[in-house]
């Protein structure tokens, strides 16, 4: 009989033969900044989390790079909001001014700057809106103004979350063309229409204003699509790959991971968080044990970077596993 139960005997042994190891420098957190002064504003439907303004981020900014964890990915909240998402390619926008703050006063922190419309935009969608219909090929020329906008603020990486065709090679085209062709792309390549957003959309003032997003992001029940989508953006110059959401998406970090060779990155969501929390609040579970339970299965799926809204707090545990 084999005796699996020796080499789980006691924690030393089990720490010696453990398969799946987690770094702190594999973790990104997400931050959220918004316009304004004195801001520090809880995300009621995320614990934990909050909205800064640029003269109060620092205070996130410094338990961030106290934590060891790599960096963060940045979120601009505007007060002006229009059809043409004006803010998110304006130089002096506020995710532009946040870059270059951090990159100011952490140099060594990775900065990744999300590129997308619908923080900026007057109904809330991902691109070029005519009528009810969201216009791929007339977003292309925003994303990359926005790309090279960020790219010129300071951005280590810039990480297109729209889901239109041709994005990648749209904005690599754009960022070497104006010098910066050591930019990585990190694409939300798999990003799929998903119900575990809806915090984020609290948190960023992002909801759509008609309609929803079914018709750019990915249908959940779709695996094989997930990998050409993967695949194309792969041959369209992206440097990093991207699933999102990550829990209730492992087998597709798997398939991916089994295909391709470059660094899958997975985000850990809004919603994926909340319900944590909200368990761990009611007692219903051991909110710790979770959360590295949780990092670990999207680290042993096949992800080489983790964003979460745990990476703080759980950067405190990881040497315990």
């Amino acid at each position: 009989m084999r005796r699996f139960r020796r080499l789980r005997s006691g924690e030393g042994i089990r720490r010696l033969v453990r398969e799946t190891h987690i770094s702190r420098k594999e973790l990104i957190y997400p931050i959220f900044v918004e316009e304004g002064e004195g801001i520090k504003l809880p995300v009621e439907s995320m614990p934990g989390v909050f909205r800064y303004s640029l003269d109060t981020v620092d205070e996130i900014l410094r338990e961030t790079d106290k934590s060891g964890i790599s960096g963060v990915l940045v979120f601009g909240i505007p007060k002006h909001k229009d059809e043409k998402a004006s803010q998110a390619y304006d130089e002096n926008g506020i995710t532009q001014r946040a870059v270059r703050l951090i990159k100011e006063k952490y140099p060594e922190m990775l900065v990744i700057a999300d590129v997308c419309l619908c923080e900026y935009t007057s109904h809330g969608h991902c691109g070029v809106v005519c009528g009810h219909e969201i216009l791929n090929d007339e977003t292309l020329p925003l994303l990359a103004k926005m790309a090279v906008s960020l790219a010129e603020a300071g951005a280590d990486i810039i990480a297109p979350s729209d889901m239109m065709d041709g994005r990648v090679s749209f904005l690599r085209r754009a960022l070497d063309e104006n010098g910066f062709i050591n930019t990585p792309i990190m694409s939300y390549s798999a990003k799929f229409a998903s119900g575990y957003y809806s915090p984020f959309r609290d948190a960023a003032d992002s909801a759509p204003g008609f309609g929803d997003r079914r018709t750019y992001q990915m249908d959940f029940p779709n695996g094989r699509e997930a990998l050409r989508e993967i695949a194309d953006d792969i041959d369209e110059g992206a440097d990093i790959v991207m699933v999102k959401p990550a829990l209730a998406y492992l087998d597709v970090i798997r398939s991916a991971r089994d295909r391709f060779d470059l660094p899958i990155a997975a985000y850990n969501v809004s919603g994926e968080y909340s319900m944590v929390k909200a368990a761990a609040a009611n007692g219903w579970i051991d909110e710790k044990r979770i959360i590295l339970e949780n990092l670990t299965a999207i680290k042993r799926a096949g992800a080489d970077i983790i964003i979460t809204y745990h990476a703080l707090e759980a950067a405190e545990w990881l040497e315990e596993i």
